[in-house]
């Protein structure tokens, strides 16, 4: 089609459904071939291996001690680079990790995960009624970062667009057109255990639950239960949580991205949780949208209370997102939300950052970008801000678990 045809005419699409249905395979085509032209040669996304410093810093331990460990021949030798910088991959990080849980001094702290059936498996929903409020970053990155810090981690995503799949590597509409989605766990006709769909990924410790566009379809469906009655059949507020109980061995927490409205799946994630996090970004327009989100939310979370659902979360928080601390504007609105809703608020905020858009330029996350292939104080800086949100959450964890924050900090040898 040229500039100066319009979906009007007869000759260039017979219905405008047709024409939509027209651009739309074209553009997923495209995208399809991006995405191989990408990751080539294996076409689906490979993880990054990581420098000493990097792999101490996940871990807890200092370099020096990792040299130490290597020339006492307790760890096997790694990949160098051409100028002989060990290397590590993900996996091998968790090798080190799970050595020194099982030998070192102050083991324990070690191990950041459950250490025992008493610890509950931790479900933290990340939702907001805005689109753009950086739910699907916020997801990805914790999944990403918890992922490397030892954590068993299973990210659900349960947005019909199926952001948090493509961004695995995935292209939901050609991957997951008829099936392999959370929605084949949550239908009412004939649903499958939830083991069935959970998928291994390339970062080692994270498992991944996809979405596609027949999620859309739980939401009619869940309104029918209402007037067709549900029979024998688990209502929609327990759906999520009944199949999340048959995996509760195999993970330490699960991150499930909503779509950007308050509908069942939403209501059905929420009726899951263990901890929330609504991402808000620093504008008044946000506040205020978000404001109507969680009264409408609370209505709704009251009426199902009423038909005698238990909600028990730990936590519930609100994450800053895209922050600019230059703007003054959003300085005062984050001290706004600060001053009216106190701790509930993150101390720290997701920075706007340009690592962050040049990353998902390539689908990737910032853990995941080669740091050599950006301005280095920009991607430090990012990284610190989404690592000091994520370390605020894991303490929110370790707290529900009967910890204390200095049980985390690990032992520099």
């Amino acid at each position: 089609m040229n500039a100066n045809e319009s979906i009007l005419d007869k000759d260039v699409a017979e219905t405008i459904s047709g024409y939509i249905r027209n651009s739309s395979e074209r553009l997923s085509a495209a995208l399809d071939k991006h995405m191989q032209d990408t990751f080539q040669p294996e076409n689906r996304k490979v993880l990054r291996k990581f420098s000493m410093a990097e792999a101490g810093e996940l871990i807890g331990t200092s370099t020096s001690n990792i040299r130490k460990l290597h020339s006492e021949g307790k760890i096997p030798e790694v990949e160098s680079d051409g100028r002989g910088r060990r290397l590590y991959t993900a996996q091998q990080i968790h090798d080190i990790r799970k050595y020194l849980a099982e030998t070192g001094r102050n083991s324990a702290s070690y191990k950041p995960g459950r250490w025992s059936k008493d610890d509950h498996m931790q479900v933290i929903v990340i939702a907001n009624f805005k689109g753009g409020a950086g739910k699907t970053t916020t997801s990805i990155h914790l999944a990403n970062r918890m992922a490397l810090k030892g954590y068993r981690v299973l990210g659900i995503d349960l947005d019909p667009q199926g952001s948090l799949t493509t961004n695995f590597g995935y292209r939901p509409e050609i991957d997951f057109r008829e099936s392999g989605t959370i929605y084949d766990v949550l239908t009412y006709d004939n649903p499958i255990p939830l083991e069935s769909v959970i998928r291994k990924t390339y970062f080692p410790n994270l498992d991944l639950v996809p979405a596609g566009i027949l999620l859309s379809e739980y939401e009619t469906e869940t309104a029918l239960s209402f007037t067709q009655g549900v029979a024998g059949k688990l209502p929609f507020y327990v759906r999520l949580k009944a199949a999340l109980e048959t995996v509760e061995d195999d993970y330490d927490v699960v991150l499930i991205d909503c779509p950007p409205q308050i509908g069942f799946l939403t209501l059905t994630a929420l009726c899951a949780a263990t901890g929330v996090l609504t991402t808000i970004h620093p504008s008044m327009y946000d506040v205020a949208s978000m404001a109507q989100f969680q009264l409408l939310s609370s209505n709704l979370l009251a009426t199902i209370e009423g038909a005698g659902l238990a909600l028990d979360w730990d936590f519930m928080r609100y994450v800053i997102t895209k922050y600019e601390p230059s703007r003054s504007t959003q300085s005062q609105i984050a001290g706004f939300l600060r001053m009216t809703m106190g701790n509930d608020v993150l101390e720290n905020e997701f920075l706007n950052s340009e690592s962050v858009s040049l990353a998902s330029a390539d689908q990737k996350t910032i853990y995941e970008v080669d740091p050599s292939t950006q301005v280095k104080k920009t991607l430090d800086r990012a990284i610190n801000s989404f690592n000091a949100v994520a370390t605020e959450i894991e303490v929110l964890m370790q707290e529900s678990w009967g910890r204390k924050p200095s049980d985390m900090i690990r032992e520099r040898i």
